[in-house]
């Protein structure tokens, strides 16, 4: 994995933690993937890549199941909450079957 593919699954990682509602704690695990994204770019920097071009085409484009699957990524990097990581693989799950509804 090259260095803009981790930031874009950090990015897609982080939308889809924007994207669990039901849990109330995540402005703050929000703000640590935000944090954990910033010291990533200044640690990787990538010549001519436009980090913020690049973000709003993963927040657009990006599936929410993809999203969704990046944000375990993530989570599992920074050592996130137990109880987000159940509700994203209960989400996955549930998004899962409905595809196999006719």
């Amino acid at each position: 994995m090259d260095l803009k593919d981790e930031f874009k699954y950090l990015v897609g990682g982080y939308y889809g933690v924007r994207e669990m509602d039901d849990y109330d704690l995540k402005v703050y695990i929000l703000k640590e993937v935000e944090l954990y994204i910033k010291d990533y770019i200044e640690n990787n920097p990538i010549d001519g890549f436009n980090y913020l071009e690049e973000a709003r085409k993963i927040e657009d484009e990006m599936s929410l199941k993809t999203k969704l699957q990046d944000s375990l990524l993530v989570l599992n990097k920074i050592n996130g909450p137990s109880q987000l990581i159940m509700m994203i693989k209960q989400r996955l799950k549930k998004m899962s079957h409905q595809d196999l509804d006719f």
